[in-house]
């Protein structure tokens, strides 16, 4: 293993620059060559590579995004993008390519290794849909970056005794809601893996004004989806004034947490270390605080399970 080569891919999630100064250092460290691929899989095919040395990466550990960028790339799909892709690792002499991403990564990551390319990688994503580990990188930011919304939106929500609806994001997972939702006190949390019923929800606003609270707090998970719509139904049926905001793309920027700028630095050192060692083909993931590697497929096979107990018990302290 004398150069491996890092990339960034799909959607961006903060701490993914510290699993890149993690990659490089730790690889510099062992007297390996590191190569930068820009704009993920689609740099690959194209051949936007550049060399990192350890001044390369200074300076990034606090800074969301990436400083690789990343694109989606639907020609890496194909057997032409990925024959364009292997003659570009040819080319530059690479060894091993560690990958930082989401599930759609992952498996461009098993089709290099199904070609020869020994591929770590590493689960970098706010929605923390990852079924093979505990939390991905950029979920503990995005789930701070929700509740700092929170405060401020019941400021303003208490001001005018309103019902407020904030829609964050997570695609089809609703763990950043049920999260945020749990550690910012909010009165009902819905995601798609349990459903709801609007009236209960209503109810519960109901019961809420009628013992002088002054404002109400509903997080809905994207997967969910409609809180315009959702605001305007609860609106009808409580005579509650209820507001909706879309949070976006605010969750996915800012500066990492420390929980996010270590996970992503441990998670780095191991991709290289599984590399050196000759491993590829795995994907690293942290259960119950300990870090664990496991066959790309076998993680992409596995279902990820949502913390019941936690949604139980947000809907307890919520009463």
């Amino acid at each position: 293993m004398k150069t491996i080569a890092v990339l960034t891919s799909g959607g961006d999630a903060p701490g993914m620059n510290a699993a890149i100064r993690a990659v490089v250092r730790t690889a510099i460290y062992h007297g390996v060559d590191v190569l930068g691929i820009k704009r993920g899989f689609n740099g690959l095919i194209r051949g936007e590579i550049e060399e990192l040395e350890v001044s390369s990466v200074s300076d990034i550990l606090q800074r969301g995004g990436t400083i690789l960028r990343t694109a989606r790339c639907e020609e890496f799909k194909t057997d032409k993008g990925l024959k364009k892709a292997l003659n570009v690792v040819k080319i530059f002499g690479i060894d091993g390519i560690v990958v930082i991403g989401g599930d759609g990564s992952f498996r461009g990551a098993k089709d290099l290794s199904e070609l020869g390319v020994p591929t770590i990688a590493i689960p970098g994503t706010i929605d923390n849909d990852i079924a093979c580990t505990d939390f991905s990188i950029g979920f503990d930011t995005a789930v701070n970056t929700v509740i700092d919304a929170i405060n401020k939106i019941r400021d303003t929500a208490t001001s005018h005794e309103r019902a407020n609806i904030i829609e964050v994001m997570g695609r089809h997972s609703g763990d950043i809601a049920l999260y945020a939702g749990l550690a910012g006190g909010a009165e009902s949390i819905i995601v798609p893996e349990m459903g709801f019923d609007i009236d209960a929800v209503c109810k519960k606003l109901i019961k809420g004004k009628n013992r002088g609270k002054l404002h109400s707090i509903i997080i809905l998970a994207e997967g969910v989806g409609g809180s315009l719509e959702l605001g305007k139904q609860i609106q009808q049926k409580t005579g509650i004034e209820t507001r909706a905001t879309i949070l976006g793309h605010i969750q996915r920027g800012g500066s990492p947490t420390a929980r996010d700028r270590i996970l992503a630095s441990v998670m780095g050192a191991r991709a290289v270390e599984l590399l050196i060692s000759g491993a590829g083909n795995r994907v690293i993931g942290i259960i119950n605080n300990e870090l664990k590697d496991f066959d790309i497929q076998e993680a992409l096979n596995m279902e990820k399970s949502f913390d019941t107990h936690m949604y139980k018990l947000a809907g307890i302290l919520s009463i």
